[in-house]
């Protein structure tokens, strides 16, 4: 009896071309999407740009976040070279439609709003574009599992996902690849595509950091963005990251954009 339930099981999982317990690619994407983040965080970021000839561009940022209903703002304030000093930027995320993006500008001593159509614009001078900084809706594509168990870069044991958007005007690639964690759902590379499907970008999470606040938290903490057609890259590192602690409402707001204080 046991061995003829057993192979009833097994017929039943061939018959249907999946195992019972497998997880699909959207529910990988949709936990990815849904990982638990800090109320609050704080930290200093280093951003360094690197042509293709090795020449290098070291950039200081602070960086404050918020999240409230699963929602996330983040205000990043340049603080050298001078080239971008005092360059400020706000990003609230939405649900369902597109976050709000603003950028002060000292040039210009104005705040203006990052219009939906400059989602593929270089933000200021890296390898991320503004689509980039911003957190894409799992229902916006399509999701196949590609692998369930796959070595790659600084991890291992990890899930394979590529994601095909379902509008193919709603993004600047053709498609994703993503390699994700199977403990915290974090995607700790991922391949980007042009509209021509050839590899443009490269982003890879070199570091994952336990930070501990109201609850652990597993945090990127350093990251780099290739553009392998140009051969330019953007890496950023958070250092003297805080979480949990409390940060004043205003600065989530265009208001500090414009002038930098509370």
């Amino acid at each position: 009896m046991k061995l003829l339930k057993t192979l009833t099981a097994a017929a039943l999982a061939f018959a249907l071309g999946t195992s019972a317990f497998a997880i699909d690619g959207t529910e990988v994407m949709q936990k990815a999407f849904d990982r638990q983040k800090p109320s609050f965080s704080k930290a200093a970021v280093e951003l360094t740009l690197v042509d293709k000839n090795g020449s290098k561009e070291v950039r200081r940022v602070g960086e404050y976040g918020r999240c409230k209903n699963n929602l996330t703002d983040v205000v990043m304030i340049f603080i050298s070279p001078a080239s971008v000093k005092d360059t400020r930027f706000l990003q609230k995320e939405n649900e369902g439609k597109d976050d709000d993006k603003w950028i002060f500008l000292p040039a210009l001593r104005s705040t203006r709003r990052v219009a939906s159509s400059e989602g593929d614009k270089a933000f200021v001078g890296t390898d991320f574009t503004y689509d980039d900084m911003s957190s894409r809706e799992v229902s916006d594509d399509t999701h196949e599992l590609l692998k369930e168990s796959e070595d790659k870069g600084n991890f291992k044991d990890l899930y394979v996902v590529k994601s095909t958007p379902k509008d193919a005007k709603s993004s600047q690639y053709s498609y994703r690849i993503s390699w994700v964690t199977k403990d915290n759902f974090i995607p700790t590379y991922i391949e980007m595509y042009d509209k021509k499907g050839k590899l443009l970008k490269v982003n890879e999470i070199k570091k994952i950091e336990q930070k501990v606040g109201n609850k652990t938290y597993n945090v990127p903490t350093e990251n780099i963005m290739t553009n392998v057609q140009t051969g330019h890259s953007t890496t950023l590192k958070m250092v003297n990251l805080e979480v949990d602690k409390p940060l004043a409402d205003g600065y989530f707001t265009p208001n500090f954009l414009n002038t930098g204080r509370l």
